[in-house]
């Protein structure tokens, strides 16, 4: 007597129907209702004066401020980039003296919030009435600006910052990769800029990009030291008409516009560098093409 067993039929995968799973439809349902909630008091609220928000949301002073708000932010990362990257240099240098001093301006920089540096550097006349080089002076009030006041109070700040991203990057690097460009003959300097930073840069751009964010909108901070950014063209204009809900909302629109263009760049920049390290779908086989 024979026993014949049963082969059981193969299940196509592709095909198979997804398990229903309650939680996710009430989730996904209150996130709609919770959406169209807000969505509402947006529309029905008269309060937000949505025609005095289109009314001055292309208004050339905040245009102007939106301008300024911009250029402190590309000035203040590349300024603080350059500034970070020899910090995070010296903090991995095996010269003590230079390595301690690195580590003691990264901690000072970003100990102290940005909003006290911004207020110290435009106050710099009370402890420095003059800058003396020894064959030429200036006067204080005459160099420290606003405007330079808001560069270097946020490229400091920035760089303490971007030195810690580029540290962490760079001590992620395996030291056979430093020992391999040794044996090839390659300098320090040259093992740093054509070995280790580029490896190091796919871990170096996420926080990077996420600190590009969080200086444009630190830069509202310089509104305090009257400058004219964003924040401080929408200020001047509700001090006068008194609206100042709908020109809050005018500053919050164009920084929203501004964060997500640079969250896009951010992507497209991170995936540049992340090419050869992320799988690629392999195309899915049939049984008669495998036999």
């Amino acid at each position: 007597m024979t026993v014949q067993t049963v082969q059981p039929h193969p299940v196509d995968v592709a095909s198979a129907r997804g398990r229903i799973r309650p939680m996710r439809i009430i989730g996904g349902a209150l996130i709609v209702l919770v959406a169209a909630s807000i969505a509402w008091f947006l529309i029905s609220n008269e309060r937000f004066e949505w025609d005095v928000v289109a009314e001055y949301l292309f208004n050339p002073s905040v245009l102007m401020g939106l301008g300024m708000s911009i250029a402190l932010t590309v000035i203040g990362m590349v300024l603080g980039s350059v500034l970070g990257t020899f910090l995070a240099a010296g903090q991995l240098s095996d010269f003590v003296p230079l390595r301690l001093a690195c580590i003691a301006f990264v901690g000072f920089f970003r100990g102290v919030p940005p909003l006290v540096q911004l207020i110290f550097w435009y106050n710099l006349a009370y402890l420095l009435p003059s800058i003396d080089l020894g064959f030429v002076s200036w006067s204080t009030n005459d160099v420290i600006t606003p405007l330079t006041a808001a560069i270097i109070g946020l490229s400091l700040h920035e760089a303490a910052y971007m030195a810690e991203i580029i540290r962490g990057g760079i001590s992620s690097i395996d030291e056979g990769q430093r020992d391999g460009a040794a044996a090839m003959g390659f300098s320090r300097w040259h093992t740093f800029t054509r070995v280790v930073l580029p490896q190091a840069m796919r871990v170096i751009l996420p926080p990077t990009g996420s600190q590009v964010i969080a200086l444009l909108k630190g830069t509202s901070l310089v509104s305090v030291i009257a400058m004219g950014d964003l924040l401080h063209a929408v200020q001047v204009i509700y001090n006068r008409t008194y609206e100042v809900v709908p020109m809050l909302i005018v500053a919050v629109i164009w920084y929203l516009v501004v964060v997500t263009v640079l969250t896009l760049v951010q992507r497209r920049v991170e995936a540049h560098f992340g090419r050869g390290t992320t799988r690629t779908a392999q195309p899915a086989t049939t049984g008669k093409e495998e036999q």
